[in-house]
């Protein structure tokens, strides 16, 4: 009896050249882009779909990077005000990774380098790729890229950011445990502390992880 691949396969059934673009807008360009798309697609029943009109919300790669020190089993995070969290129950200043935009000509390495210095002050003795993802698909083209840093937290809370983009970002630092312990919290929803995907992610990733760092002593 020949084998369903059907289960096994994750791979789409269709790919990009399954896509007719009819129009490209700018409808909005400020320090975002908002494009207005019509397009059509094929359908799984045979056939093309439709023309379709869609917004879509321009953003490009960014990347994120979890704080870890292995030795103290410390994590850190930034608290910073967020405009997208303005209706949040617990207030718009959110505990997050560090985070930055990919600016052409940059590695992934780079950014996550260039970004924990600016946000933290840290400099990185070990990165690990933890995954990468689309937040949210139905309507905006971001990618996400996500790491683990080493870093020595011992003295590292503080305020960071670079004045001239108007950053103002407190740096926190918790033991981990603390910080796993609010993630499984019993809270109303919008008010968990850590309540955005990137962290959440990212501190999942190190308890599946962590067993490999276990190994690291405090300095004499």
């Amino acid at each position: 009896m020949p084998q369903d691949n059907s289960r096994t396969d994750l791979n789409p059934e269709f790919t990009a050249d399954s896509v007719d673009i009819i129009s490209r807008e700018t409808v909005f360009k400020g320090f975002f882009t908002m494009v207005r798309l019509r397009l059509r697609h094929r359908l799984f029943r045979g056939g093309w779909s439709n023309e379709i009109e869609r917004e879509l919300f321009q953003r490009g790669e960014a990347v994120g990077v979890l704080l870890y020190d292995p030795v103290r089993d410390l994590l850190a995070l930034t608290e910073q005000f967020r405009t997208g969290a303005l209706g949040r129950p617990a207030g718009p200043w959110c505990l997050e990774v560090v985070a930055g935009m990919v600016e052409k000509g940059e590695s992934l390495e780079d950014v996550a380098h260039r970004e924990v210095l600016e946000e933290s002050g840290c400099t990185v003795d070990d990165l690990h790729f933890i995954h990468s993802y689309i937040p949210s698909p139905g309507g905006s083209s971001e990618r996400i890229h996500l790491y683990c840093a080493l870093v020595d937290l011992e003295q590292a809370e503080g305020v960071f950011g670079l004045a001239e983009e108007n950053e103002d970002i407190r740096l926190r630092v918790f033991p981990r445990q603390n910080v796993v312990d609010a993630m499984r919290g019993d809270y109303a929803p919008g008010e968990n502390p850590i309540d955005n995907a990137t962290t959440l992610i990212s501190v999942q990733w190190l308890e599946l992880n962590r067993k490999r760092f276990t190994h690291m002593t405090p300095p004499a």
